[in-house]
């Protein structure tokens, strides 16, 4: 099973919100998952990020892979090198 770290679209039309999720990579975006571990809301300015550290550091050490957009979000708020 190839575990990401990856956004989850939410919210209505022109106005996304996303929640940073762990699921399963054969799984839909928006789909099933299995942690949700912050969220990314890119309509304020600048744009808000929460982050729960401890699970996502966990995630990693357990082997799950962000994806491009989530690794450059985890990269600026220090989680990744």
């Amino acid at each position: 099973m190839a575990v990401k770290i990856r956004l989850r679209r939410m919210g209505q039309k022109k106005a996304p919100f996303y929640r940073i999720v762990v699921a399963d990579s054969r799984y839909p975006r928006d789909g099933r998952f299995i942690e949700e571990v912050g969220y990314y809301d890119p309509m304020t300015n600048p744009a808000t990020v929460k982050l729960e550290n401890e699970k996502i550091e966990k995630w990693l050490s357990n082997g799950a892979q962000p994806t491009e957009t989530v690794r450059s979000i985890l990269n600026k708020n220090g989680l990744i090198k």
